[in-house]
């Protein structure tokens, strides 16, 4: 009886299919670090870093260049988002995307985690991959407000379909009284872009 009972609910109200959902932790492997910290300082990762500055600026000026940039700005986060565009491809975005965090590193942050989320949405299949970084405590005299330097900083690489969409770089402030008023986020871009010749 139960079957029956169920097999007409069931016909009545069909269930959903449930949506792929994945998160895991990965790791980059040596190979691919050492291929993107020599792309780094090769012309074409100079010159994507140029580019994706000057893009950056052009877009706080009102105006618009391939790739193209997106500033986000709200009151407690602050960063921008490049769209996958001429003249990157998939490789140099991947590296675009560890160099982004190389340099998070080098402005004295930790990397908290470097996950990947694999989402099934309704038309598509979104993944994101993201590093996470936030500022050192190991040394905070908790008698002092904290240094939050910039704040906490994700970069982010998209892809839908197996198709790269965009990177995204966001800075989070903490409000908290416990820590010093960030760093200006304009000295954070300008020191993102940084290079060492």
């Amino acid at each position: 009886m139960a079957s029956f009972i169920d097999d007409v609910l069931g016909r009545l109200f069909p269930k959903k299919a449930k949506s792929l959902f994945v998160k895991e932790n990965f790791k980059q492997t040596d190979v691919d670090r050492e291929a993107g910290a020599d792309w780094v300082l090769s012309e074409e990762g100079k010159s994507i870093m140029a580019l994706i500055e000057k893009n950056y600026h052009f877009k706080t000026s009102g105006m618009n260049s391939y790739p193209e940039v997106h500033i986000l700005n709200s009151p407690y986060a602050n960063g921008f988002a490049v769209s996958f565009d001429s003249p990157l491809n998939e490789k140099t975005f991947s590296y675009l995307f560890f160099a982004f965090g190389r340099r998070v590193l080098d402005l004295g942050y930790n990397q908290v985690s470097l996950d990947r989320k694999i989402e099934e949405m309704k038309d598509f299949v979104k993944t994101t991959e993201k590093q996470y970084f936030k500022p050192p405590l190991s040394n905070v005299d908790f008698s002092q407000k904290i240094d939050q330097l910039y704040g906490n900083i994700s970069v982010e690489k998209v892809s839908v379909n197996d198709k790269p969409s965009f990177l995204k770089v966001l800075v989070t402030v903490y409000s908290d009284h416990l820590y010093q008023k960030a760093k200006p986020f304009d000295q954070f871009i300008e020191r993102l872009f940084e290079t060492n010749n």
